[in-house]
């Protein structure tokens, strides 16, 4: 599916009153078995996988069309119909904030219920490489507040992470799915936000020499490196203009190594850095997942610093493209009940209600093996609508 547009999710306050939050957990139950009934539970969490649909499905039980919190609360919402109904097929893992950590423990229950045949730490490895990939690896100012883990009865995964960026108020949603060929070669099934000028990406393909670079340095004695990090560190404090960029990051021509590259701040000591080389140096990890999975370890600065090193000493400059991949506004799907905020329009208690009792008659019949309501259904979602004011014609 291609991707065009641009998805903003703006940091929202406030909550979902009960008899709403009731409404979406009603609605999400419904379309869900309609999606597992038509299409199984491989189809439904690939789906989740695709900011578009994501977005549309956010919109379509009533939440803020634009609003962070359609990652938040829509993907508590299925978690909460997920679990209460693991004969889906699907379940949802993690969460925001702490729930995110409570991965780890929920991945085994998952696969007992859901009577997957894989071993669990396979799946743990992964959310805790995703999680730290998007965290360290790719650094755009966004800090990462939500995991969530979507897996279906056959053992397809795919993860949506949401970060935020408290000083301009915007946040930012990470999707992968498990067919990604690599998780450093532009892993990211997509990226929905606001696109910046300029980050910090050691996962794009153009970053293969940095990293490179990167895992090499590891593996050097400690020493060694700290003395090349001292070489660039003490040309940085040496340029007087720079001070202004020592809150931010930008383009800048250091003079007395003849070479321009990124700074990015804050740097961490030569003494901090030392430390933690020592440590990671102990582990002599032998890729990159190696590397990052050493816990409490590997940090942005320590990666900033390196990436700094292989640009300057190596000429193996990191990408600073920005990966957001810009998905079109699927605002129009607002209109379908409404929203919290009363963009379009306030949620329409009766409209919901009737679409909710219209899915759960189709599933219901679709039972017992009348499927003429679900192809209808089907064809429906064919037909192009144009909205005028609040009404669909």
């Amino acid at each position: 599916m291609g991707l065009e547009g641009i998805a903003e999710l703006p940091l929202h306050d406030g909550h979902v009153p009960p008899w709403l939050a009731n409404i979406m957990k009603r609605l999400a139950h419904a379309i869900l078995r309609v999606m597992v009934e038509e299409f199984g539970p491989d189809e439904v969490v690939e789906r989740f996988s695709n900011p578009l649909w994501f977005q549309a499905f956010n919109n379509v039980i009533g939440m803020d069309w634009d609003s962070s919190g359609s990652t938040t609360v829509t993907t508590g919402i299925l978690k909460i119909v997920t679990w209460s109904n693991p004969d889906l097929g699907v379940l949802v893992l993690g969460g925001k904030g702490l729930r995110a950590r409570q991965v780890p423990q929920e991945v085994p229950r998952a696969i007992k219920l859901l009577d997957i045949d894989t071993d669990p730490e396979k799946l743990i490895r992964v959310s805790r490489l995703v999680a730290k990939i998007d965290s360290v690896m790719l650094q755009d100012k966004y800090t990462l507040y939500h995991h969530t883990l979507f897996l279906s009865s056959s053992g397809r995964w795919c993860i949506v992470q949401q970060g935020m960026n408290p000083e301009a108020r915007l946040a930012r949603r990470y999707h992968w799915l498990d067919r990604v060929n690599s998780f450093y070669d532009d892993p990211h099934n997509s990226v929905a936000g606001v696109k910046h000028d300029v980050v910090l990406n050691m996962v794009s393909r153009e970053s293969r020499g940095a990293r490179k670079t990167l895992l090499e340095l590891v593996n050097e004695r400690p020493e060694r490196v700290i003395a090349d990090y001292s070489i660039v560190y003490n040309a940085l404090k040496k340029q007087d203009s720079l001070l202004k960029y020592l809150g931010g990051e930008t383009g800048v021509v250091l003079k007395d190594l003849g070479h321009k590259t990124i700074l990015y701040t804050p740097l961490p000591l030569p003494s901090d850095l030392l430390r933690k080389l020592k440590l990671i140096y102990t582990h002599r990890p032998k890729n990159l997942d190696e590397l990052l999975l050493i816990r409490g370890v590997v940090n942005d600065k320590v990666v900033r610093a390196l990436a700094l090193i292989s640009d300057l000493i190596y000429n193996e400059p990191p990408s600073t493209k920005d990966p957001v991949d810009t998905p079109y506004d699927p605002f129009k799907y607002a209109y379908a009940i409404g929203g919290k905020d009363g963009v379009p329009y306030p949620v329409d208690r009766r409209v919901a209600e009737e679409v909710i009792y219209t899915l759960e008659e189709i599933i219901d019949r679709a039972k017992m093996g009348d499927k003429d309501k679900l192809r209808a259904l089907k064809a429906l979602s064919k037909i192009r609508f144009r909205i005028i004011g609040r009404r669909l014609y």
